[in-house]
């Protein structure tokens, strides 16, 4: 172990976890229950209900595929994901948080971007491979867990051998969570608000606390505390990201004391 409290693995002995599970027939099976339960939508809390597969929407405006903004090797991530060749970034549009200070508002709410089958999803994941990305990073994934799941097949049959980033914002519903239990190497969850007031003030979710709860812990439980390389690129683990906003120490605070108490005393903090 490091001084900074993160395991270090050689990435030589690293391998994704979703390999294993593909090579496990288990993989396949995530993707056919997920697939089917688009057609009564709970991939989040926001439980719509809509048949997705008939491409009908609810709050998160998406139908049965997934709607992709941009991808490309991202130096704006935390260094352990970015390091020196970028962490391989796949932005989906649209989003089920109505988050008044969202800086990707054309992404998020507008909903910039265009469809892709899950073929075209893969060959996005092998393009950031091809080009030397550490890592491929889902960034915004809360509505489209069924359609990640899908494409993956795909991208291990061209090769993908990267680790997966699930990138959210912790309004993910735990059965989603499962669902991506030996499938995502590192999480990387925000953990917004702890009052349920500001959450529905700030986001239009009151129960985004209740949310972040359940999912975060399940997280810790899945893939354990920060592992990385021998450069100190991340391998496996939770990595929970946490913006001071404004006037709320005190919400901070009260997070901040859940983290160290209930999850992890080591928990990497992005």
């Amino acid at each position: 172990m490091h001084g900074n409290g993160r395991f270090v693995r050689p990435r030589k002995d690293f391998r994704a976890a979703y390999l294993k599970t593909h090579e496990e027939g288990r993989l396949q099976e995530k993707v056919e229950r997920a697939v089917a339960g688009l057609a009564d939508c709970t991939v989040c809390p926001r439980n719509c209900h809509v048949d997705r597969l008939s491409n009908k929407i609810g709050v998160c405006k998406s139908g049965r595929f997934a709607r992709v903004s941009s991808h490309f090797p991202h130096f704006g991530e935390e260094d352990v994901l970015r390091g020196w060749r970028g962490s391989g970034t796949i932005f989906f549009a649209w989003c089920n948080l109505r988050c008044v200070f969202c800086q990707n508002f054309e992404t998020s709410q507008i909903g910039l971007g265009a469809e892709l089958k899950p073929k075209e999803l893969a060959g996005l994941m092998i393009e950031l491979q091809d080009r030397g990305c550490h890592n491929i990073n889902f960034v915004t994934p809360e509505h489209v867990v069924p359609q990640i799941l899908e494409s993956l097949p795909y991208a291990i049959e061209q090769g993908l051998k990267l680790p997966l980033v699930y990138n959210t914002s912790a309004y993910d519903s735990l059965e989603s969570i499962e669902l991506m239990d030996g499938v995502v190497d590192i999480y990387m969850p925000d953990f917004k608000f702890w009052d349920r007031e500001l959450a529905r003030k700030y986001t239009l979710a009151p129960d985004y606390p209740e949310a972040a709860h359940r999912v975060i812990k399940t997280m810790q439980e899945q893939v354990g505390d920060l592992v990385v390389d021998e450069d100190g690129l991340a391998l496996r683990g939770v990595i929970v990201r946490h913006l001071v906003m404004p006037g709320m120490i005190d919400d901070a605070r009260r997070i901040m004391h859940y983290l160290g108490a209930e999850i992890s005393r080591d928990l990497q903090l992005g």
